[in-house]
């Protein structure tokens, strides 16, 4: 049974950090690219970061380059999303993906506000 869930999410001032988790199960997590997205409130969910099982390829959404890193580690079956130079915007509920079978986590909630 695949699985998936998100972790580190919470509330944040402007210019803060977070680092969210999300830990896989039930499928070969090494061998699986795996996303990052979020959907703000009365928006569609958005695309944030893309990382590749092989050779540590990365992208990114436009509006987090710079900002926003993807890593994993495959050890531990986890994918991380660094979150720095927060600001109100990032607010929304971001959820991970194994993009190749369609599965989603429940999401946590990122909060970025003063």
């Amino acid at each position: 049974q695949v699985q998936l869930v998100e972790s580190g999410g919470g509330l944040v001032q402007p210019g803060g950090s977070l680092r969210l988790s999300c830990t896989a199960s039930g499928f070969t997590f090494s061998s699986a690219a795996m996303s990052w997205y979020r959907q703000a409130p009365g928006k569609e969910r958005e695309l944030v970061a893309v990382h590749t099982y092989s050779g540590g390829g990365t992208s990114y959404a436009d509006s987090v380059k710079g900002r926003f890193t993807i890593s994993r580690d495959n050890a531990k079956n986890t994918v991380y999303l660094q979150m720095n130079s927060l600001k109100p915007e990032d607010t929304a509920v971001y959820y991970c993906k194994w993009p190749r079978a369609g599965y989603w986590g429940q999401g946590t909630q990122v909060t970025v506000s003063s």
